[in-house]
């Protein structure tokens, strides 16, 4: 027994000093009870309860000192006004025995955080006595777990401490009471804690009530551990609530991340999507719970944010972990990787209530990385696919309308078609999805679309063609042509805009197969044009060239009679084709000069000559200006031919054939020969000379197209 003196002088009913501003007087327990044969066998244990105590006075610690401050109601932690020992209990200057140090010890343990004064609202008491084993039940029955706790802790120290004189059946009786309380305090407790997420906002005294039973013992298992002689083992203790705790937590987290009923949407969702939502909205919310209504009452060594984080963390990651083995579907793989790199961590551990807890807890991300690269790799492959597949289908269905007998529509009075939005709004829906996962994943998607839609074009260029060669007699030919060189437009602006200087050669690539594409169109669209003028332009070579005044007045106005056919143009193509039609004249002009053949003997006559030239270029220039041609590179060429026709100076000629050259690097040899042939005054000696010229000439690249590689010189 001498061993066991610690253990028991350091009991609830124990010697010891409290300090003054923490409990108010406190009345020594009356003798004990006389025991009579009708009398409950818990009798003895409250007995022995007070056959421990001093007759003089009636000490607490720990939360046991605290038992004073009220009966049934939760204390108030440090936070919501503490208390802790006064000076004169914890720094005495006299010399600490045994239970001093064991109380600095216990002291230290809770953190310094003490019980405070319970407010006029839970009911402060001044008078402590013992409870008997029916009322601690009813306590306990009745949630009142504060006086219940500590008589309870103090019943279980006197059963220890007085085990001498009892037999091994009273003795056995008698733990088999303070065990089956015990068992009624855990369930008690643990049942709250397992339900804290809803009891929390509604009922917070019960659930420091619980907090504060699970303290204490683990108070109480520290006290056993330090004082606990060698030769004696309690076998109840350590109790390990916190762990009990900690399984508990993670079981009722589990269970409402299980419990999908709890959550409604008013969307009609997939069940994987419905699955996915359950699981983030139940750890954001019941988080916020945990942060706002919960970690109040626990004392900070029991983590408590960090704890149901973890839980809720590792639930959730185990269940997509899970999820991710299975062969997804496309959806399902963009839910689980939406979830994962993108609501996960922006919506739910950077939302401002739970993000310091949230980053303290060290959570990392809901899948292994190595797992994620996997899983990205198989997205991009799949929506890359899913893109193809929507673009072949959108094509086929575009060229069976072409074949229809219908016009197509038209749009702000342009002739219209919708196969580039589509194409464009599922490219843009491709790659919209991947940025909402991580804007790093749509960058990549963005260049595997790209390669998509380069291939698309080429596939929509052949189908064209085709039609093309096909389908001529077609009623609404022309306009179907003019709606697909209109498609053009929106396939430009869309890979301008989108497209990653990274990507400039794609991007090029893209551009050139438009350009196929729209000069595809404008063939179409010019071949009866220019048919029409072949003959008009064949008249330069049939007639005088003083004569043909006429003759250019024809290939104006027949010109101008088929302009009204392309109204229907977006203005940049209708651009384009005007200017397509304004080299033509350039060229063909060109072509009959050359062709002609006529060699002018004197300086009069090629003057002559050189100032028709001029009037009739200046007469082009003004026609295709006026009807929007804005090729001004072309502006120069039948101007500069007129004055080497002109000038009699070999040098002067020398130049003009130097800066015609630079301005068409495309001009040959044979094409300024061909011209020099109409200087029939002109020594061969000098054409020689003058040819030379074009070896060392400047080739200039800034046309936009070539003027004089069509025109064939035998």
């Amino acid at each position: 027994m001498i061993k066991m003196m610690p253990f028991f002088n350091n009991s609830p009913f124990g010697m010891g000093k409290i300090s003054k501003d923490c409990i108010t007087g406190v009345k020594p327990p009356g003798k004990p009870s006389t025991l009579s044969e009708s009398e409950p066998d818990s009798v003895s244990i409250e007995s022995a309860v007070e056959e421990t105590e001093p007759k003089d006075q009636v000490k607490t610690e720990s939360r046991g000192q605290d038992s004073a401050l009220g009966d049934s109601h939760a204390p108030s932690t440090q936070a919501n006004g503490s208390c802790r020992p006064s000076s004169e209990c914890r720094d005495s200057p006299k010399k600490k025995g045994i239970k001093g140090k064991l109380k600095d010890a216990f002291f230290n343990f809770r953190g310094g955080q003490k019980i405070a004064n319970l407010t006029e609202k839970d009911g402060a008491v001044t008078d402590k006595k013992p409870l008997t084993v029916e009322q601690i039940r009813e306590h306990l029955e009745s949630d009142q777990f504060f006086d219940a706790t500590q008589q309870l802790i103090a019943l279980e120290r006197a059963l220890y401490n007085n085990l001498g004189g009892k037999s091994e059946e009273e003795l056995s009786r008698e733990q088999s009471t303070v065990e089956s309380l015990y068992e009624l305090l855990k369930s008690k407790v643990f049942s709250i804690i397992r339900n804290s997420i809803i009891l929390a906002p509604s009922n917070p005294k019960l659930l420091r009530h619980a907090v504060y039973a699970i303290e204490e013992q683990e108070v109480e298992d520290e006290r056993y551990k330090s004082e606990k002689p060698p030769d004696k083992v309690v076998s109840y203790r350590p109790r390990k609530w916190k762990e009990v705790w900690m399984d508990t937590v993670k079981q009722s987290v589990t269970d409402r991340m299980k419990d999908i009923q709890r959550t409604s949407s008013a969307e009609t969702l997939s069940t994987t999507a419905f699955c996915f939502l359950h699981m983030g909205r139940t750890m954001k919310e019941d988080m916020i719970t945990v942060v706002e209504c919960i970690k109040q009452h626990y004392h900070a060594q029991f983590n408590v944010c960090s704890t149901y984080a973890e839980c809720y963390h590792s639930y959730f990651s185990s269940q997509l972990q899970l999820i991710a083995e299975f062969e997804l579907g496309d959806k399902d793989l963009y839910l689980l990787l939406t979830w994962v790199q993108n609501f996960y961590p922006n919506d739910i551990r950077k939302n401002s209530i739970l993000m310091k807890e949230l980053d303290e807890a060290k959570l990392g991300s809901l899948l292994p990385p190595k797992m994620i690269e996997q899983l990205e790799v198989k997205y991009m492959y799949n929506e890359a696919a899913s893109v193809k597949n929507w673009l072949a289908k959108s094509l086929e269905m575009e060229v069976k309308r072409w074949t229809e007998e219908r016009e197509p529509e038209k749009l702000d009075g342009r002739f219209h078609s919708e196969l580039a939005i589509d194409v464009i709004q599922t490219i843009h829906g491709g790659q919209k999805r991947a940025t909402e996962i991580t804007p790093e994943l749509g960058k990549q998607l963005s260049i595997v679309l790209l390669v998509e839609l380069s291939t698309f074009l080429k596939s929509y260029q052949k189908a064209l063609e085709e039609f093309k060669e096909k389908n001529k007699q077609h009623s609404y030919f022309q306009a179907t042509i003019i709606a697909n060189i209109n498609n053009c437009m929106n396939f430009r602006d869309h890979t301008e805009k989108t497209t990653p200087s990274a990507q400039d050669s794609m991007r090029l690539k893209i551009l050139g197969t438009l350009s196929e594409i729209e000069n595809l169109g404008y063939d179409v669209l010019l071949q009866d044009l220019f048919l029409e003028l072949k003959p008009i332009f064949r008249k330069f070579t049939q007639s005088k060239w003083l004569s043909c005044s006429e003759t250019m007045n024809e290939i104006i106005q027949a010109t101008s009679n088929h302009l009204s056919e392309f109204k229907t143009l977006h203005d940049p193509f209708y651009q384009g084709i005007m200017e397509k039609i304004h080299g033509h004249l350039v060229r063909e002009y060109i072509v009959r000069l050359i062709k002609k053949k006529v060699s002018l003997k004197t300086p009069e006559l090629q003057q002559n000559l050189a100032n028709l030239i001029s009037t009739h270029a200046s007469h082009l220039q003004s026609f295709c200006k006026e009807k929007g041609s804005k090729a001004t590179w072309l502006d120069s060429a039948l101007p500069k031919l007129a004055e080497i026709i002109r000038l009699q100076d070999s040098n002067g000629i020398k130049i003009e054939v130097a800066t015609l050259a630079n301005t068409y690097p495309d001009m040959s040899k044979k094409h300024v020969a061909a011209i020099l042939y109409i200087k029939g005054n002109l020594p061969n000696s000098e054409v020689r000379s003058i040819l030379s010229i074009l070896d060392v000439s400047t080739k200039s690249t800034t046309s936009c197209e070539s003027l004089f590689s069509a025109i064939k010189i035998s």
